[in-house]
């Protein structure tokens, strides 16, 4: 078994703010708020690497993931909710149920290798596409936030998961 990853989650996800704030960012206008807060989240996330960030207080364990862009070749970092699972971190690629896929799961499929900034620590990354067990791990994320659900009935793509792994 690989080195276990480090497991920093800080606040609770059952507290009241995080409770209203799940509902929120169920919503639409929830949802753009959150995109709007992104990057003064990822400014805290990348300052910290990954030690802290704005919704920590909310129980809202967020790496930071660094893909390299398909396209243009050049890292690109993303402030993510995953879920822990010991020496496997996943991530959803639900982007607030718009329509596209995110940019990031794209430069993944591409390229696998990446970065996760997470609990002070850098620690390089496999990626690997989940192709089955995805309902058991969506329903992990959606203990994490309801807000899940309501972006998978917003759109009718499927939402990539990863696993990712340390190299």
């Amino acid at each position: 078994m690989a080195e276990p990853f480090p497991n920093r989650q800080w606040g609770s996800n059952t507290n009241l703010l995080a409770r209203a704030a799940t509902k929120f960012a169920a919503t639409k206008p929830g949802s753009w708020f959150i995109r709007q807060i992104t990057p003064l989240d990822r400014a805290v996330l990348e300052r910290t690497d990954a030690k802290y960030t704005i919704l920590g207080p909310i129980g809202a364990p967020v790496i930071l993931l660094t893909t390299i862009g398909r396209k243009s070749g050049q890292p690109r970092t993303q402030p993510l909710l995953y879920v822990h699972d010991g020496d496997t971190l996943y991530v959803i690629g639900s982007n607030f149920g718009q329509e596209r896929h995110p940019a990031w799961s794209a430069n993944l499929l591409a390229n696998p290798k990446a970065t996760v900034a997470i609990a002070g620590q850098r620690i390089p990354v496999r990626a690997d596409l989940v192709e089955t067990g995805k309902d058991a791990i969506f329903a992990r994320f959606v203990e994490v936030t309801g807000a899940y659900d309501a972006y998978r009935s917003r759109t009718t793509r499927d939402l990539r998961i990863f696993a990712l792994t340390r190299t």
